[in-house]
Order: structure tokens, then sequence, then C-alpha cells
């Protein structure tokens, strides 16, 4: 016979197990929190601004194709960025305290979209630090560019500061926690159904019939510890009363 569920039992199911999924919840936001708060390390974030800009002895001939031919060179500055040419001597700057490839796994390079500028974000756990790479790498890459590409057409539009009381970008508490606690209710109710769909047990008359696939005749009805303790007051006082009654 072929079982079908209904809202109602989807509903009791949730409401059975309704302290469960709450504590499992509650259980995934704690621990996200205290990873968030005493686990992961801080990262904060620096940001340095180029700008592509072709060398013009008449700026008042700028072409359109001069800025074409400057986007197209951006991507050629992204990598050249980050290869070992420009941060060589980023490294040999700050006396080889980051090698090559820890410089490299810190500096991300994107460009403004349909723009000459590129930023030039670092993120380290001292801001201070961050924003001297970022610098760093800003005008080793400008000076650096003219013998590479022998063109003199990177300037520094925005060096990276480090402002009063800076945020660090990561990790962001309340986002985890409110991540974990999406995650954890979904947990919680997986589980729950999972509980009650291995729950062979039977427990009411609909599970008898479902089982058993036989029809219900008669119900047993059970009496409470009131109940009980009441009847069996009125039987002593009947039984007493026929005593008197057959004694007199």
């Amino acid at each position: 016979m072929e079982e079908t569920i209904s809202l109602k039992e989807l509903f009791g199911t949730l409401k059975k197990r309704l302290m469960m999924i709450l504590s499992i919840a509650l259980l995934a936001v704690v621990v996200a929190s205290i990873i968030s708060f005493f686990v992961i390390t801080p990262m904060y974030q620096s940001t340095t601004q180029l700008l592509v800009n072709q060398e013009q002895t008449e700026p008042a001939n700028v072409q359109v194709s001069d800025i074409q031919a400057n986007l197209q060179l951006i991507n050629t500055y992204s990598g050249i960025i980050k290869s070992p040419a420009i941060l060589e001597p980023v490294s040999e700057q700050l006396n080889n305290e980051l090698s090559v490839g820890q410089l490299n796994s810190k500096i991300t390079v994107q460009n403004e979209q349909n723009s000459q500028i590129v930023n030039l974000t670092v993120e380290d756990e001292n801001p201070y630090k961050a924003a001297e790479i970022a610098n760093m790498t800003a005008e080793v890459f400008q000076n650096e560019i003219v013998d590479l590409m022998n063109v003199n057409n990177v300037n520094i539009l925005s060096p990276a500061v480090v402002t009063d009381n800076q945020s660090p970008v990561s990790p962001q508490p309340f986002l985890n926690m409110a991540i974990a606690l999406v995650v954890g209710l979904m947990v919680g109710v997986g589980i729950a159904f999972l509980l009650e769909y291995l729950d062979n047990s039977i427990k009411t008359e609909q599970d008898i019939e479902q089982h058993l696939e036989l029809p219900i005749l008669g119900v047993i009805g059970s009496m409470d510890n009131k109940q009980t303790v009441s009847t069996s007051k009125v039987n002593v006082q009947q039984n007493r009363a026929r005593s008197e009654r057959y004694g007199s």
C-alpha cells in the first residue's frame, strides 16, 4: 500500500522534535561564534589605486583608440604586478620577511569596469603591513614597467592608508553565525525526519492499520492515576454502605 504523508504529519514531526532542532541550531551558532571570535585570525585590507594612462606630449590629442589600448594593457599589467619581476624587488625591500609566494597570496589585482583604474589590494594580519606592501608594490611596479614594457603610463592615483579603528574584512562573525543558524536548522530538520522515518514503533491506531493492513474493531480506553484513585474511593464507600446496611 502506498504511503502518503500529510502536512499535518509533517508539522507533527517538527513539533515533536522541536527541542532537538533548536538545540542543534543553537549549537551550530555557538560553534560558529567561537571559531569566528577566538580561532580565525582577523585579516585587514588595504588598497592602492593605479591609473593606466597613455603618456602624451599634447594632452588635448587623446584619442579613443588610446584609451582602448590602455584598457587592453590592464590585463597584461595585472599579471605583471603579481610576477616575480615585481614581487622579488618588493620582497628585498621588505628585508625578505615575505617570500614571493607569500606576497602573491596576499595581493589581489582587479580593474574597475570600463575604466583605466587598477585596484591593487593586499590582505594581512597587520593593517599597517598591508598598507606598506600595497604602496611598495605599486611603487616598484611603476618604476619597473618602464623597463619591462618601454612605456611610462602608470601613475599612483590613490595610495593605501590606514584609517582609525579600521575593521578587519574577515572573519565576519555575525554573518558566520547567521549562516550557521540556517545550516543548523536545516540539519536539525533533516535529522528529525530521519529519526521519524527510522522509528518503526506502533503508537496510534493509524500505525496499526498501516503496518498490519487490518481495520480497527475497538479501542481499550485508559485511565490516569486521578481517575483510578477516585474510582477506588467510590468502590470503598459503596462497600462500606452495603456492610452497614446488612450489619444493621
